[in-house]
């Protein structure tokens, strides 16, 4: 069992690991073990999620949710299995912690009066630069 927070817990058959051989240096233990590890998370059909804490994950997930809602995170970084099974987990816990906390409203807020007196000076000295560009007309 995977423990996010005091009442979301992920259970083991959610979660599903796969080794592979990492690539990077590392002589020949690279080409003997398989030290990577492609750690994933049936997201889309957990019971263990909320909905809106679902949504959240599949957009902060990016490219690493799959069509079929699986959350899939790869880690390679270190030689001991064990240490990069490790770090895919907590790297997974992070995620939905940070899918946990719903974003802030925007509070909409209207310009000040010294902020449009800027804006419209800064577009009246670019204009004046451009219009200043112009061919020169040697009679005058």
């Amino acid at each position: 069992m995977l423990r996010i927070n005091d009442t979301i817990s992920i259970q083991d058959w959610e979660l599903s690991e796969q080794f592979m051989r990492a690539s990077g240096p590392g002589g020949q233990n690279v080409n003997k073990v398989s030290s990577a590890v492609e750690l994933r998370f049936e997201a889309a059909t957990s019971p263990s999620l909320p909905a809106p804490v679902k949504t959240r994950l599949r957009r902060l997930a990016g490219r690493r949710w799959t069509n079929e809602g699986a959350l899939v995170i790869q880690c390679d970084e270190t030689r001991s299995q064990a240490r990069n099974r490790d770090i895919a987990r907590d790297r997974l816990v992070a995620l939905i912690t940070q899918a946990l906390t719903p974003p802030k409203r925007r509070i909409a807020t209207r310009p000040t009066l010294g902020s449009k007196k800027r804006r419209l000076k800064a577009k009246k000295v670019r204009g004046d630069v451009k219009a200043m560009r112009g061919k020169v007309d040697p009679d005058g």
